[in-house]
């Protein structure tokens, strides 16, 4: 299936790793061109000219930090200097662990300007880039934490629950640009962090016992997805066979939300 991104620019941020790395390596196994952006600068140029060689496209990195104003002009100027972007997927973003009553303002403030302002920011640069192309598309990887909390993190789920309500309104504000502006809500991804944390919590040898746990307790399919897994939804949601898509929120959980 042709899904019609080839040559289009895909600006994703946390690109170097995780979902975005996946995200990105979708985007440019479909012909698409690609910007990725993270803090780390070493991994970061290094997977952009593995993605480039490997799918023959045009493949970018820039160094930002997104959670910050400075950041996030650097990816907006890096994307004019390519030409304009067509694609933006926020994905940049990492789990809390802490109680209301115990986190200082500072560690709220910097959830907020990460899973945010990074959005808001982002697409008030982008957006314009967007419109002179004719047209874009614009994905939001929010968290089924949005509307379905975990207990040790308040701070992710209302960032990420603000980061939907972001989304939906975009979206209503630039429909008639025909930019599309959706959101995803997956639920147990196995990234890096995850296992990295598992190792913490279980040790070597008892790491993958401990996310089966949590992936039990979950439900549903009773497992983690891939990156990849994620990243095809993500791509097709960008593409033009999802051209009647936009303001949406969805859910790619196995089965974990307990609602309708």
């Amino acid at each position: 299936m042709d899904l019609g991104v080839k040559s289009k620019l895909a600006v994703i941020t946390g690109g170097s790793v995780g979902i975005g790395l996946a995200v990105a390596e979708g985007f440019a196994a479909e012909g698409a061109n690609v910007l990725i952006t993270a803090r780390g600068s070493e991994r970061l140029h290094a997977e952009a000219s593995r993605i480039g060689a490997k799918y023959r496209v045009e493949a970018h990195g820039v160094a930002a930090d997104v959670a910050t104003a400075e950041g996030c002009a650097k990816v907006v100027t890096a994307a004019a200097q390519l030409g304009g972007a067509d694609i933006l997927v926020n994905n940049a973003g990492t789990g809390s662990n802490e109680t209301i009553a115990e986190a200082d303002d500072a560690k709220w403030q910097y959830y907020w300007d990460l899973h945010v302002m990074a959005a808001v920011r982002l697409g008030r640069g982008l957006v314009p880039q967007m419109k002179a192309r004719g047209g874009g598309a614009i994905l939001h990887n929010a968290s089924i934490c949005a509307v379905q909390p975990l207990w040790y993190e308040p701070i992710y789920n209302t960032t990420k629950a603000a980061l939907m309500m972001f989304s939906k309104t975009l979206a209503n504000e630039v429909v008639g640009d025909n930019i599309r502006v959706n959101t995803v809500n997956p639920g147990l991804v196995r990234t890096p962090d995850w296992v990295k944390t598992a190792k913490q919590l279980a040790g070597e040898d008892g790491f993958e016992a401990h996310l089966q746990s949590v992936a039990d307790e979950a439900g549903g399919m009773k497992r983690f997805a891939t990156p990849e897994e994620m990243a095809n939804f993500f791509v097709f949601l960008c593409s033009e066979k999802a051209s009647y898509s936009t303001g949406s929120t969805y859910f790619v959980d196995g089965g974990w939300l307990k609602t309708v």
